[in-house]
């Protein structure tokens, strides 16, 4: 059963990978199996400070798609061509987290989407969502030179949803974004599953069931 808002939010902030996309840790167990790689590649790849370096310069926007398609490609033993559309093949709509999102929207909460970006091009990975349809708000970390857990970057989206900290909501699957929105009186809500997650966001919010 829902219960009221408290302490009456007026705001939620949406990671888009693993919230608004069906949860990474599955994507990236296809991709591992599509390519023939050992489960656990990806992820030794991405902990590589080579890796984490190009993800950190991708979503900044200081290197393009293609320049990562190389880089991490190298480090997977794999063909780079196409890379980061092949990474993201099963990063399918979360339609319940969707769902919630519309329904706030509906009900007066202000909503936004901050992403990390992956870059546009060649591969969009948000194509076919429509988020600028569905959310107040769409803030890409490449567009701004800014990206989470960086304080500065969710100062910017509180100001564009004009709603101060302590009446927002941070949906996450990362711990550390999460504990940076925490600590600036952002309520945080970690979403692995997309249902619980979904469930949990309508009762902070006292949204009724769909």
């Amino acid at each position: 059963m829902a219960t009221s808002a408290e302490p009456g939010y007026g705001g939620v902030i949406f990671d888009f990978f693993g919230v608004l996309t069906f949860n990474m840790v599955e994507v990236i167990s296809s991709f591992e199996d599509r390519e023939r790689l050992r489960r656990g590649t990806f992820l030794r790849a991405w902990a590589d400070p080579r890796g984490q370096e190009l993800f950190r310069r991708l979503e900044l926007g200081q290197i393009a798609q293609t320049e990562w398609n190389t880089g991490f490609a190298a480090l997977l033993g794999v063909v780079p061509d196409d890379l980061m559309a092949r990474y993201l093949h099963d990063a399918f709509p979360a339609y319940g987290m969707l769902g919630v999102a519309r329904q706030a929207r509906a009900a007066g909460i202000r909503t936004a989407v901050l992403s990390n970006s992956l870059g546009r091009e060649p591969y969009d990975p948000y194509a076919g969502f429509d988020l600028a349809g569905t959310f107040d708000e769409v803030v890409l970390s490449a567009d701004h030179g800014l990206r989470k857990p960086d304080p500065a970057v969710l100062r910017l989206v509180l100001d564009k949803l004009g709603v101060p900290a302590e009446r927002c909501l941070l949906v996450d699957d990362s711990e550390e974004n999460l504990a940076a929105a925490h600590r600036m009186g952002i309520t945080p809500l970690l979403a692995l599953d997309d249902q619980v997650a979904a469930k949990r966001l309508r009762q902070l919010l006292g949204l009724p069931e769909s």
